[in-house]
């Protein structure tokens, strides 16, 4: 796909570099989450597979791979998880790794891929939602240490998209589509961190005001979510384990 505005093409590239076949590869980070500076690094997550020499002898390869490294003044951070572990925190209620699966910036894609997307919703909870309140606590924390705005947006975002998660059952990572669930002022905040990648925030008036009642209203929503209590995709992810590791990660037939 034609990956938008501020991501290169040569990212497509990437993929084909590793040691390991990706069955997927997608943006996350700012791009993800709607506010990418010019400047913001390109932060790439996926899912590598261990062929099965690696995984049933006695020497198991690497279970996450991470590199970072500058292309064309780009600072990139790749990070994958080997199939099985990533549908382990898939099942630990981890709304980061569930955002990278769904998200719409695909560099790489692959059947395996499909069928995660396709299983996705069966490992929501309601539960997820302490993922969000936790994350929003520590960037909250970080804002308050710094008063630079790209923690206060992550703040923000997260809180909303747990709500809206809560709410409606749907993964929502871009903070501009959840608007409704902030303050007036963030389309303003949003477009100040487009402008640079560190950068103080405006004011600091109302802001805890605001973050206390968007953490009351994603608890709220959890507690009365239609999501269920546990996830109940446990068994068709070993399955998709299972025979993307003894099949070929390329093809289930």
């Amino acid at each position: 796909m034609k990956l938008p505005g501020l991501l290169p093409d040569w990212l497509a590239e990437i993929p084909g570099e590793q040691p390991y076949p990706l069955v997927f590869a997608t943006v996350s980070g700012a791009h993800l989450y709607g506010f990418p500076s010019v400047d913001s690094d390109v932060d790439l997550r996926g899912v590598h597979v261990l062929p099965v020499e690696e995984v049933a002898g006695l020497r198991h390869g690497p279970q996450t791979l991470e590199r970072m490294w500058t292309r064309d003044g780009v600072e990139v951070d790749l990070v994958t998880h080997d199939l099985a572990k990533f549908c382990r925190l898939l099942l630990r209620r981890n709304g980061y790794v569930l955002e990278q699966l769904l998200s719409p910036l695909v560099v790489t894609s692959s059947p395996v891929h499909e069928e995660l997307v396709a299983l996705a919703p069966g490992c929501l909870t309601r539960h997820h939602a302490h993922h969000y309140l936790g994350f929003a606590r520590t960037q909250w924390r970080l804002f308050t240490k710094r008063l630079e705005l790209k923690p206060l947006l992550y703040t923000f975002r997260v809180l909303a998209t747990g709500t809206h998660l809560m709410r409606t059952g749907e993964l929502e990572a871009d903070l501009t589509r959840l608007y409704a669930y902030g303050p007036a002022y963030l389309p303003d905040l949003v477009a100040r961190k487009v402008e640079a990648e560190h950068v103080r925030a405006p004011s600091t008036l109302g802001l805890e005001a605001d973050v206390e009642r968007m953490t009351a209203a994603l608890e709220a929503a959890r507690d009365s979510s239609d999501l269920p209590e546990r996830a109940t995709a446990e068994a068709a992810l070993h399955d998709l384990v299972v025979r993307a590791r003894v099949r070929g990660w390329g093809s289930l037939t």
